[in-house]
């Protein structure tokens, strides 16, 4: 795989970037209100495409059993579509248990944020998330600059061709300029010092 790097201090490409994280520092957030509702840490998810609610790590053991998926390999747990009734429990407690689970999934629903996707912002840069899914891209933001590291190269002449041609485009990042490997490292590691002080 290739790499190429890129920044851009155009406010529009900067002021995406930064949504971008306030919204995922907003669905963090989220996911920890979700948690406290069940009495549990929620999984932060991520796939190629989004931002999602996992599953809760519980305490307990298997009287969860009923409504929740047994544990994965880091121990979280999946809530059930439907509660999982074992065999000779009681009519009565088996509607206690069924109205149990009713309620469970209407908190979740009530309290799950929505996925955030990760490509919204990127087609709101201009990237063809197709190239994104096949070879990949991070952006940061600091001190008024983004930052983007793709699988792919970017250039703007050839993007306005291909869309003047009707072919397909890598796409463009408004006020993008390609840069050394170094010049990105360098703003990843202070952006990541930077939110481990504002963490503590």
């Amino acid at each position: 795989m290739s790499d190429f790097f890129y920044k851009s201090s155009e406010p529009s490409t900067v002021a995406i970037v930064r949504d971008f994280y306030i919204q995922k520092d907003m669905h963090r957030a989220q996911l920890a209100v979700l948690g406290s509702m069940f009495g549990g840490k929620v999984a932060p998810m991520l796939d190629i495409t989004s931002h999602f609610a996992g599953g809760v790590k519980f305490t307990g053991g298997a009287e969860l059993d009923a409504h929740w998926c047994r544990p994965d390999d880091y121990g979280y747990r999946s809530l059930r579509s439907s509660a999982k009734l074992v065999k000779g429990t009681a009519k009565e407690d088996r509607a206690t248990i069924r109205a149990e689970h009713a309620r469970l999934v209407a908190l979740w629903a009530e309290h799950c944020p929505k996925r955030l996707s990760t490509h919204e912002y990127w087609q709101r840069l201009g990237v063809n998330t197709g190239h994104l899914l096949m070879s990949g891209g991070i952006k940061l933001e600091l001190d008024g600059t983004a930052y983007f590291h793709l699988g792919f190269q970017i250039n703007e002449a050839e993007h306005r061709a291909n869309v003047a041609a009707g072919k397909p485009s890598c796409g463009w990042i408004d006020g993008a300029v390609e840069i050394l490997a170094s010049e990105y490292e360098s703003a990843r590691v202070a952006k990541l010092k930077a939110m481990e002080v504002s963490n503590v």
